[in-house]
């Protein structure tokens, strides 16, 4: 039996998606294609950014050629800011939204949500971290006064369950059989 069972794990990571001014309609649409990926949604905003914000947000593409577009571009309307979990949330965020360019997109990965909802390279539909360091930065900056703990993993992820989670349970679960309740619940 001991064989059959897998080691306990936790599987959860967060990215930031952000669904841009021009398919904000679509907010429902694209929320259900979230979801049945197998995606938790935790935090959920609607907010528009003034063009300082954006130039804030994407600090990191300063002086390339597309930055004013793309600042201008981002605050031309509102958007939708959500926190996505899930096991390797970061790449299956990436996967599910296809390549950044929307034509390309829609040549090599047509069921993309870029290749869908885009329009060009600028006008992508959609945002997605690119790590997790970018991850948390992002959703420090959309959702400020969210508290991003460090979600262990690996061996802290095993030696957290060791310490306070298996002795809970076992003696929760041996109390319950010695009881025998006729409504263990």
């Amino acid at each position: 039996m001991q064989m059959l069972m897998p080691k306990p794990q936790i599987f959860v990571e967060r990215t930031l998606a952000l669904i841009k001014p021009d398919v904000v309609a679509k907010e429902e649409e694209i929320e259900d294609v979230i979801l049945r990926s197998g995606f938790l949604i935790t935090q959920k905003r609607k907010l528009q950014l003034s063009p300082e914000q954006c130039s804030n947000f994407y600090a990191d593409q300063y002086g390339k050629v597309f930055f004013p577009n793309l600042t201008a571009y981002m605050s031309s309307g509102p958007i939708v800011a959500m926190v996505l979990a899930r096991h390797c949330a970061i790449s299956y965020w990436k996967q599910l939204l296809g390549p950044s360019n929307s034509v390309k997109a829609r040549r090599s990965h047509p069921h993309s949500l870029r290749a869908i909802y885009g329009t060009d390279d600028l006008r992508n539909a959609l945002h997605g971290s690119l790590s997790i360091s970018s991850a948390e930065r992002e959703i420090r900056f959309m959702f400020p006064e969210v508290i991003l703990e460090p979600i262990p993993a690996g061996q802290r992820a095993r030696d957290y369950l060791n310490l306070c989670v298996t002795p809970t349970l076992l003696a929760g679960l041996t109390a319950l059989c010695k009881e025998k309740p006729a409504d263990p619940m």
